[in-house]
């Protein structure tokens, strides 16, 4: 089996730097202090066990199949629905959002792929599965990428959290 590639997405932590009455800076500290938070939790779970038993952790294909079905799509489902669920209200951050929601979307699809290329033992759905993953983390960065330039329009600083600093 081929070894399967993952970085997961980093969090953010928001501090305000001063007092406005800007609607996209309350949306955005909204968005990252609370209606992240809230999600990544699930997401971190079912990266973490993807990569529990990919890569370098990678013992064989069924141990990756189980986990798969049992825990990463189940959680990594979860994860979407709570993600999809999050109201904004600027659309500045709605188009932000979007974008994490697409990510995460490839994402998840390319898990189901795994799972499909194991059950057929298909090394070329592995294949494509892995593009997607990498076609996912350039839209994860992007995303990332679009939250800093957003807070810096709008006088917010980030900082990495330190359990998720790379």
């Amino acid at each position: 089996m081929k070894k399967l590639i993952f970085v997961p997405l980093f969090l953010f932590a928001i501090l305000l730097t001063g007092c406005s009455n800007d609607p996209v800076q309350d949306d955005l500290l909204n968005y990252i202090n609370k209606e992240i938070d809230v999600v990544a939790d699930l997401e971190n779970k079912a990266v973490s066990k993807y990569e529990s038993v990919t890569g370098v952790n990678y013992t064989n294909d069924q141990t990756l199949y189980d986990a798969l079905l049992g825990e990463i799509l189940p959680t990594y489902q979860d994860f979407l629905k709570k993600l999809e669920a999050i109201s904004i209200e600027t659309d500045e951050v709605k188009k932000i959002h979007e974008k994490y929601i697409e990510a995460a979307n490839l994402q998840y699809d390319a898990f189901v792929k795994i799972l499909s290329a194991l059950q057929k033992q298909d090394i070329t759905i592995i294949e494509e599965a892995n593009g997607m993953l990498a076609d996912a983390r350039k839209m994860f960065r992007d995303y990332q990428e679009d939250i800093k330039k957003l807070a810096k329009e709008h006088d917010v600083e980030l900082k990495k959290n330190k359990e998720n600093a790379a």
